[in-house]
C-alpha cells in the first residue's frame, strides 16, 4: 500500500461537459492491481479468462470486488469498510472503518496523476499496456514504469472499478471504471477518461485495486 498525500482534484465528464472539484484527505492505495494469486488466496476462486498468478484478476464484477475487500479486511484484522444488505442489492460504506475498499473516483484520479498535469504521467508506451503494444493480451502487473508516487499500471492493462455511481439519473446503479485496458486505444488510457458498467458485469479487461482510509 502506497501513502497518497492529501490534495484537490478536478474531475470532468466529456459526455455532459461537466467538471467538479473534490478535496481529498490522505489515504492509501495499492501499488498494483489485485493479482489472480491474491484473489484466489482470499476467495478460493480464479474467475479470469487468462490464467496466471501475477496477472491482474479480471472477470470480476463490482460486487465481487467489494466482497473481496471485506474478506481481505477480515483476514488482516481490520474493520470491514462495507455493510452489504441481506437482499444482495444494497451496500453502505462505513467511512470510519479502517478496512480495505475501492478507491473513490476522485482518489483514483488524484493518485493516477501523482502531481502531474498532463493527460498521462509519462509516455504511454513506457507506462501502460494498451492496444498499441499489448499484442491484444493481458500482462503481469508491474511490467511498466510506475508513476511518481510508485503506483504501477494506473493506465492500461485492466480498467479499475471505483466506488462511485456514474450517473444515477441516466444509468441507474452503473459504477465508474477508470484507467483503460489492454484492448483499448490510446485515447482511453488517460487520467481523466471515464467509463461505466453495471455492478454485476464481468469482462476480461476489468479488474480493481484496493484502497484504505487513514483512520485516526
Amino acid at each position: 500500500m502506497i501513502a497518497v498525500p492529501p490534495g484537490q482534484v478536478t474531475l470532468s465528464d466529456r459526455r455532459t461537459q461537466r467538471s467538479w472539484s473534490v478535496e481529498l484527505a490522505p489515504y492509501q492505495l495499492a501499488a498494483f492491481t489485485v493479482t489472480q494469486a491474491l484473489y484466489a488466496q482470499i476467495t478460493g476462486q480464479r474467475p479470469s479468462t487468462t490464467q496466471g498468478d501475477q496477472l491482474p484478476v479480471e472477470g470480476v464484477s463490482w460486487w465481487d470486488a467489494v466482497r473481496f475487500c471485506n474478506a481481505l479486511s477480515q483476514r488482516d484484522g481490520f474493520a470491514p469498510a462495507y455493510h452489504l444488505h441481506a437482499d444482495g442489492e444494497g451496500i453502505e460504506w462505513d467511512a470510519s472503518a479502517g478496512g480495505y475498499r475501492l478507491p473513490t473516483e476522485a482518489e483514483w484520479e488524484h493518485a493516477c496523476r501523482a502531481g502531474t498535469t498532463g493527460p498521462r504521467y509519462g509516455p504511454l508506451d513506457e507506462i501502460a499496456w494498451y492496444r498499441g503494444n499489448s499484442h491484444e493480451r493481458i500482462h503481469d502487473v508491474g511490467g511498466k514504469r510506475p508513476n511518481p508516487w510508485g503506483l504501477y499500471d494506473m493506465l492500461g492493462n485492466v480498467w479499475d472499478w471505483c466506488w462511485d455511481i456514474y450517473d444515477a439519473e441516466v444509468y441507474g446503479t452503473y459504477r465508474v471504471l477508470r484507467g483503460g485496458g489492454w484492448f483499448d486505444e490510446h485515447w482511453s488510457c488517460r487520467a481523466s477518461a471515464r467509463r461505466r458498467s453495471h455492478p454485476s458485469f464481468q469482462v476480461d479487461d476489468v479488474g480493481f485495486r484496493i484502497a484504505r482510509s487513514i483512520v485516526r
